[in-house]
């Protein structure tokens, strides 16, 4: 074997060892991407009476909590909408692959579970407040609720404490002014939303926070963002003006609660 067939061969086995160094260091996130594909891809398959039998179980409404399915409080982080799965799954990734990197596999778990089953339970309870003073319509108790989103957020708003603390108020401000605006014209999933975030933030400060940002932590924020930014806006102009408005606001209450250097 020539010098050359030798290097080629010990840079490859070098490159596959660091590709599969890194998949490891990510397996939750690589575990959940792959189950939330399979299970999108056959619920397609069965066709959309399938979906909707799956999501009218796996929903946590209040029908199916009030008659002890609590199971609903796991399954439905595994059952999308309906929305296709390639347009949002690799931006979710880059989302919680951030997040194992930073906390490990058990510290995503965690917070993406405080998320999904806190801010459903905290939704549930505002639910049956509503429902007992008739400002809604008994038929919510069945409403569809299902999907990754309340586990994304809190896992978005759980990264504040690893961001520099001269933009933490700037960032936490953006995503809150974005969350609020949306809630306050939207339906219990947006305010859902917004508990999410919050839970994320508290939870922030007992996780471990990132001692460096690397150039692929940094890209795969950029994807987290997206992923956080589509699911609590929508798109609204006025949510995205508000957040900018909030951000700004955060920034400049950041700076000034900031020690300023003593006089030479």
């Amino acid at each position: 074997m020539t010098m050359a067939a030798i290097a080629v061969r010990e840079t490859t086995a070098s490159w596959a060892a660091r590709a599969l160094s890194r998949a490891a260091s990510v397996r939750v996130t690589a575990a959940y991407a792959v189950a939330l594909a399979a299970i999108s891809v056959m619920l397609k398959a069965l066709g959309p009476h399938a979906r909707d039998v799956v999501v009218s179980r796996m929903s946590t409404n209040l029908h199916n909590l009030a008659h002890g399915r609590l199971t609903t409080l796991v399954g439905s982080a595994f059952v999308d909408d309906g929305g296709e799965v390639y347009l949002w799954l690799p931006w979710l990734v880059c989302l919680l692959a951030l997040g194992e990197l930073l906390w490990r596999g058990k510290g995503l778990v965690v917070t993406f579970a405080v998320g999904h089953i806190g801010a459903t339970l905290l939704v549930a309870l505002g639910l049956v407040v509503a429902l007992e003073a008739g400002w809604l319509p008994s038929s919510i108790a069945r409403a569809s609720d299902v999907g990754v989103s309340y586990g994304a957020v809190c896992v978005l708003g759980a990264l504040t404490a690893s961001v520099p603390s001269r933009w933490r108020a700037a960032w936490a401000g953006w995503w809150l002014g974005i969350a609020v605006t949306v809630a306050l014209g939207a339906d219990f999933t947006a305010v859902g939303h917004v508990l999410a975030l919050l839970l994320g933030i508290g939870l922030s400060y007992r996780l471990p926070s990132a001692a460096a940002w690397t150039p692929s932590r940094i890209v795969l924020l950029c994807g987290g963002c997206a992923f956080g930014y589509f699911v609590l806006s929508g798109s609204s102009v006025e949510a995205t003006a508000t957040g900018l408005a909030a951000a700004l606001i955060g920034l400049l209450a950041g700076r000034a609660s900031r020690p300023q250097p003593s006089p030479a």
